[in-house]
């Protein structure tokens, strides 16, 4: 599975695919961020609509660290997002 990192706030977000498919299938893509392991981590969740690839790994990698914070900036917390089927704080 393609990851990235990225540092918002001086914390190290790993960053991935979240895997959930939606009708817009090729169109958008999800997007976790995940910070920490175990009951500690933290995850946030979006979906973006990538200008380039259309696989969610290339997708992934074409995206620059300047995106990646800025659509970090407009996702959600885990216990609001599908994605983690509406998950723990």
């Amino acid at each position: 599975m393609a990851r990235r990192t990225i540092v918002v706030d001086g914390q190290t977000w790993e960053v991935y695919p979240s895997g959930r498919v939606t009708v817009y299938d090729k169109d958008e893509f999800g997007l976790m961020f995940q910070l920490g392991t175990g009951a500690e981590r933290k995850r946030r969740f979006t979906r973006y609509a990538p200008l380039g690839s259309r696989r969610p790994d290339a997708a992934l990698a074409e995206l620059s660290s300047a995106q990646l914070i800025e659509l970090f900036r407009h996702s959600q917390p885990a216990w609001t997002a599908p994605e983690a089927a509406y998950g723990a704080r």
